[in-house]
């Protein structure tokens, strides 16, 4: 479990995964980030209490470097991913162990149950947990066990990870992706099986899900940099969607300056047909809950969602662009740095 300022959702998270029933010897290890709001003495106090959870530094805070410290110092033939801002379901142990054995997979993984505490926390959760919001990746929603291109967390064969060389280092954000596709490419099967679910927290605010989004995207267009059409095709709606409200503009600003006239001002209207369209479905997304689960519940949850949905797509698609065009370089998700996040009860 890479950890970074999870104050008020370390607790938790670490309950949840010392609750798990399995067979067998099992540990917990923790790779601390510097966190500058109270979590690290937390987890010291949480591995004084327990003697199965451990504590490894990771001091640059790049998940990846501290995902592979943690597998590094664990020592056992399974390694089961699992974060700091999120609950496993009971059982959920037991169950991905039974379908590694079942399917003889390398790794293993299920739905993001994503959930808030707040109106704009459950507004983002109902996008998470949306095709609509997030382009419907199997582990936001899908119902069908079986093959799968990547695995939310991952419950993993060890002596896999070594023969793959673990998450590489040099991706920030993505690494699981990159991580499955090394494990397919090594002829290795990657599984998802539904019955799995893990119980996610999105951010609490709305700067921080656009930073967290913006940094996201720009990890994803690098990673089409390196591996190109390997990147399923919903990864590049968002940036269309940028493309073209940037067009719109031009086109409106032309029109308004007199530069477009006459039979080229009607032409170039065709451009704020799909803006028209995208506008019509977040109304709908956001107002009468279409596409999602469960309609929001209060005037202020729909309206929240209405912002949501844009902002993700749009800080999104920006990050992507902006990695495609000169990489993700030293792009970082900021959104949980140095702050304190909404309390759980």
């Amino acid at each position: 479990m890479p950890v970074l300022n999870e104050i008020d959702y370390l607790e938790h998270a670490v309950r949840s995964v010392l609750e798990q029933d399995v067979d067998g010897p099992t540990e917990l290890v923790l790779a601390l980030g510097p966190s500058s709001d109270g979590t690290t003495p937390l987890a010291e106090r949480l591995a004084a209490e327990d003697d199965r959870i451990r504590l490894v530094p990771n001091p640059q805070a790049d998940i990846p470097v501290g995902l592979n410290a943690a597998i590094r110092a664990s020592r056992h033939p399974t390694v089961i991913r699992v974060d700091a801002h999120s609950e496993l379901s009971p059982g959920y142990a037991r169950r991905a162990l039974q379908t590694l054995q079942r399917t003889g997979a390398a790794n293993v993984g299920g739905v993001m149950r994503a959930d808030g505490r707040t109106p704009f926390q459950r507004a983002v959760a109902r996008l998470y947990n949306s095709p609509v919001g997030l382009g419907g990746g199997a582990y936001h929603g899908g119902a069908r066990e079986g093959e799968a291109e990547s695995a939310y967390l991952g419950v993993m064969r060890r002596a896999v990870l070594d023969e793959v060389g673990l998450f590489d280092e040099t991706i920030r954000r993505g690494e699981d992706w990159e991580l499955n596709l090394r494990i397919r490419q090594a002829g290795h099967l990657v599984w998802f099986d539904p019955e799995l679910s893990v119980t996610y927290w999105p951010r609490e605010s709305w700067s921080r899900l656009a930073r967290q989004f913006r940094a996201t995207g720009a990890w994803r267009g690098e990673l089409v940099r390196r591996y190109g059409r390997r990147n399923g095709l919903r990864f590049f709606a968002p940036p269309a969607l940028v493309i073209i409200t940037v067009f719109a503009v031009i086109t409106g600003i032309l029109q308004l300056t007199g530069v477009l006239r006459g039979i080229g001002a009607l032409l170039a209207s065709v451009i704020y047909l799909p803006i028209a369209a995208y506008a019509l479905l977040v109304i709908a997304v956001g107002l009468f809950g279409m596409g999602i689960e469960r309609a929001p519940r209060s005037l202020r949850e729909r309206l929240w969602t209405v912002m949501v949905l844009p902002t993700m797509h749009i800080s999104w698609g920006l990050g992507f662009l902006a990695g495609v065009l000169r990489g993700a370089r030293d792009t970082v998700d900021a959104s949980r740095l140095g702050s304190r996040n909404t309390p759980l009860p």
